[in-house]
Formats: structure tokens, C-alpha cells, sequence
């Protein structure tokens, strides 16, 4: 993509009603665009980090037999009170009257959604097990909605819900999803804790978070330096400073940010519904069931907060919007200009053609600096200018965003170095 032609553009101060990093940096280069606190508007930057981020999930979700449907955010109120959950709810979820005078909410999960769909295709033990996901909007009335994309009240989650036949069964999914889970966060240039944490009003069981460590989180981790066993404060039977009870390590506190989740909800919404199957004998059994959720554009948001520097974003390739920034220094002279637009715009092609994704800033009235400042905003991997000065040398100048150190590059050389073995999805 053409710079110029980009819709959007950067700021040079940031907004000053936002107290969140992600917020600042995603504002001002022009990745998002808030419409009220809560609420923001992705921009075509944006946009594509959060579209790398949805495919590296789908990947993973397909891979462990997910299959993706889209499911309603408009619910009736019916539906909620069976698991008593519309008044539970009331506090976050967007309740009013349609004009049919008909009670009705915007979703803020779907456990009940799947569970009386489950009824119409669950009957028998041949139909278990079964796991679904949808990537689809939320909405929730957040009274703290001031940490950017990662806590929003419009915003995406990607939730899995697994169908079985017994506690056994949901056990074996329960840790397969986790592994998935894993690498999805690895994919993304994400670490994390796999946190022990209350199941809230989903079980009394345990559930699992993932939890980043970062000064913007809203949650306190306890982890063990050495074997990394972790427990959420809230429940906690560990102390930091203490030994750990896995492997005898020392325990750690830091403030984290929640990028997904992991329940075994048993069979309260089943039950509440009535999914049950027949199983080998005819005997009717409640289905056991467990959801998995992330927040993508909560993803987003962490990863900014964890891959920046005071000069902007530092994009994983993985996830990034492109994954070379080619930048064009065009000089004063007129026959300089010529040669470093031929030059810049044959590797434009070149690199196209080769399936790589390119940001290419030919803006014409731009100063090096602007240019440098926004690349550096911009946190794309590669940069790679072609000036008066790598036009007499045949070569480029080439540098990762993550390093402070310059590199001039035969063509041969940039094509090995940048260009990817198997294309990029999205």
C-alpha cells in the first residue's frame, strides 16, 4: 500500500484525555479512532493487526476441531432467566425494550446462545463431542473503560464452547485448548502466566487466565520465578516473598493484563437448558460442557503495550500491518528524484510480487524526519530506504525496528533477509 493513499495518518502529540500506552500509541499512529470512552473505531492499520491477530486464532481454534459460526448479539430476555443471569448481568449488560415492547439485551457472552442451540442438534452420545467458536462483537457497560482497546464496551471475543459427554471428556479438550491458547499468545509476541483463578459466576472450580505482565494491568499475578506457576491475588493461597510449593522457587507479584481465559462451566448451563444426550443404554445424561475465550482487540492492545519504545510500536512480524515500511528520500534535485523513485518503486513491485506486505511512504512533501518519526511510530519490522546516497552505493539501507543498528544491503541480500520462505496470511 501506497502511504499517501492510506486512510488515516499520525498525530504528533497524543490524545490527552487517554492514560493507557496502547491508547496513546494506537491513536497517534493512526490505528484506531475513538468514538467515546469504550468505544473505538479500527482504521485500516488497525484493522490488519487486528485481522493477523483473528487468523493466527482461527488457525489454532481449526486446528483442535473448533468450527466457527457467527452467533446474535441481540438477545431476549427469556433466554437469560433461565440461568437467572439477567438481573446477575443487569450492572454490564445493555438491557431495554424493543418497540414491540419485548424485553431484550445486547450479549455480553453466549453460554446461554449455545446451550439452547445445543438442544436442537445434541441428542445422543454420537453427537459428542462437539466444539464451536465465533469471533464476534460484545457489549458491556464497563464503569472503568479507560485502558484503551483493553477494556472496551463494543469490542471483539473469540469464544469457544466444547460439548462432551462426561468430566473426562471435557477434561482431555480442557487441555488441549490450553495448549492451543499457548501458542496463540507465543504467535502474537506475547508472554504469559497461565494463571489459577475463581471461576466467578461460571464454576467453582478453578479456571485458568493468561495473564501478560505489564504496568497497565488491572489484575496482581503471584508466579514463581523459577517454575512459573502463578495464582491471581484474588485467590491466592501463596504470599509473595515466599517459597514456592511446586518446586521451591521464590514468588513473585507484578500487575497483569488478562488476554484470555479458560472455564469448565460442568453442566450448569445444560442443565438449565436441558442439553442432554442418550447414551449406549438410552439413559438421558446432562452434557458437560467448558468455554474458552480471548479478546482480539484486548490482544492488540496488550501487544502494544509490551512491544514499544519512547519512540512508538514495536510490531511482532507475526502481527503486524505489513511487514516492510519502504521509505523514499527523494532529495532537492530533479534528477535525484527520478532515480530514487525508479529505484524505490521496481523494489515496491518486487516485493508485491513476492508476496510480502508493504507500506511504501512515497509522500512527496514529507521531510526525512517526519518520515523516520512515523516509521518508528508505526513499529513496522523492516525498514528499508532507498535515498540519493543507496542509489550510488547499488545498495539499501536496512533496519529492524526492534535494533538500533543500520544495515546497507545488496538487492540479493534484502530479498534473502526480508522476503519470507511461505507467505503471510491476511
Amino acid at each position: 500500500m501506497r502511504q499517501s493513499e492510506l486512510f488515516g495518518g499520525t498525530m504528533r502529540e497524543a490524545p490527552k484525555d487517554e492514560v493507557a500506552v496502547n491508547a496513546k500509541l494506537l491513536e497517534r499512529g493512526g490505528f484506531v479512532h475513538k468514538t467515546m470512552a469504550g468505544v473505538y473505531d479500527w482504521l485500516p492499520l488497525g484493522l490488519r493487526v487486528l485481522n493477523n491477530v483473528n487468523a493466527i486464532i482461527r488457525e489454532e481454534m481449526n486446528a483442535i476441531g473448533g468450527v466457527e459460526v457467527f452467533l446474535s448479539a441481540l438477545q431476549p430476555k427469556e433466554r437469560w432467566e433461565k440461568t437467572a443471569r439477567w438481573e446477575v448481568l443487569a450492572d454490564i449488560m445493555y438491557q431495554f425494550k424493543d418497540h414491540s415492547g419485548r424485553d431484550v439485551g445486547l450479549a455480553v457472552t453466549h453460554e446461554e446462545a449455545v446451550s439452547e442451540i445445543a438442544t436442537r442438534f445434541i441428542h445422543s452420545y454420537k453427537d459428542l463431542p462437539r466444539f464451536i467458536y465465533q469471533i464476534q462483537t460484545k457489549f458491556r457497560d464497563e464503569p472503568r473503560a479507560k485502558s484503551g482497546v483493553i477494556r472496551g464496551r463494543e469490542f471483539l471475543m473469540k469464544d469457544l464452547y466444547s460439548f462432551h459427554r462426561d468430566e473426562a471428556d471435557l477434561e482431555k479438550f480442557y487441555a488441549k485448548a490450553d495448549k492451543a491458547y499457548r501458542r496463540i499468545f507465543t504467535r502474537c509476541g506475547v508472554d504469559v502466566l497461565v494463571t489459577e483463578a475463581s471461576g466467578g459466576t461460571f464454576t467453582k472450580n478453578f479456571s485458568h487466565e493468561y495473564q501478560a505482565v505489564s504496568e497497565a494491568g488491572e489484575d496482581f499475578t503471584l508466579s514463581c520465578e523459577k517454575c512459573r506457576y502463578a495464582q491471581n491475588k484474588e485467590i491466592s493461597t501463596i504470599t509473595e516473598g515466599e517459597t514456592c510449593p511446586k518446586c521451591g522457587g521464590v514468588i513473585r507479584g507484578a500487575k497483569t493484563i488478562e488476554v484470555g481465559n479458560i472455564f469448565k462451566l460442568g453442566t450448569k448451563f445444560s442443565e438449565a437448558f436441558g442439553v442432554s444426550y442418550a447414551d449406549e443404554t438410552g439413559e438421558r445424561r446432562p452434557v458437560f460442557m467448558g468455554c474458552y475465550g480471548i479478546g482480539p482487540g484486548r490482544l492488540v492492545g496488550t501487544v502494544a503495550e509490551v512491544n514499544h519504545d519512547e519512540r512508538g510500536l514495536i510490531w511482532p512480524e507475526a502481527v503486524a500491518p505489513f511487514r516492510v515500511h519502504l521509505v523514499a528520500l527523494f532529495g532537492k534535485e530533479k534528477s535525484v528524484r527520478q532515480k530514487v523513485v525508479r529505484e524505490a518503486d521496481r523494489l515496491y513491485e518486487k516485493l508485491l510480487a513476492k508476496g510480502v506486505a508493504v507500506l511504501y511512504d512515497e509522500r512527496g512533501e514529507t521531510s526525512a524526519g517526519e518520515k523516520f518519526a512515523d516509521a518508528d511510530l508505526l513499529g513496522i519490522p523492516w525498514r528499508v530506504v532507498v535515498s540519493e546516497k543507496t542509489c550510488a552505493a547499488h545498495a539499501f539501507e536496512v533496519k529492524r525496528r526492534s535494533v538500533a543498528k543500520v544495515t546497507m544491503m545488496s538487492w540479493d541480500v534484502l530479498m534473502k533477509k526480508i522476503v519470507p520462505t511461505t507467505r503471510r496470511r491476511g
